[in-house]
């Protein structure tokens, strides 16, 4: 038979690994715990709408992820969203990379994909990729789709009275 005073350290023991297991996963929830910021290599991209690409996102190639977005900012002269990349540094590719703003199932998270280009000469830190897919707005979508469906309607009920 166990004692007050042991049992009482056993249910402490186990609210403790219990804790550590919750940080752990909320670690893992908000994209802290993966990659980090050692021996990395920073590269910026240009993007015309990021839509809700946010600052710890993935970067991914082949779906693997070989970097985080550390900081976006906006520039007032070109009007565009700067993404800056924090590219671990294991990973080399080609200066005429693209890269492009994806979205993980329909509604998921965003982050970025990166396509490997073909050149020689490989990107270090500091560069900027000069192609880039801004990310797909699904109200623009919803939008496009919309008004090509009523342009369409317009259409016929123009030939109907003709």
């Amino acid at each position: 038979m166990m004692t007050r005073k042991e049992l009482d350290l056993w249910v402490g023991i186990f609210v403790v690994i219990g804790m550590g297991a919750l940080l752990f996963l909320s670690l893992k929830v908000a994209n802290l715990a993966s990659f980090s910021g050692a021996d990395s290599y920073q590269i910026r991209a240009k993007f015309d709408n990021i839509g809700g690409l946010k600052v710890r996102a993935p970067v991914k190639v082949a779906g693997v992820v070989v970097g985080r977005v550390s900081e976006i900012h906006f520039d007032n002269e070109t009007f565009e969203a700067v993404v800056t990349l924090s590219l671990d540094s294991r990973y080399q590719f080609p200066k005429d990379s693209s890269a492009k703003i994806l979205t993980s199932g329909l509604l998921g998270e965003q982050y970025i994909g990166l396509s490997a280009g073909g050149d020689v000469a490989n990107l270090k830190s500091g560069d900027t990729l000069k192609i880039t897919q801004s990310a797909v707005v699904l109200e623009n979508l919803i939008g496009q789709f919309l008004y090509s469906k009523a342009a369409e309607g317009g259409d016929k009920g123009n030939e109907t009275k003709k």
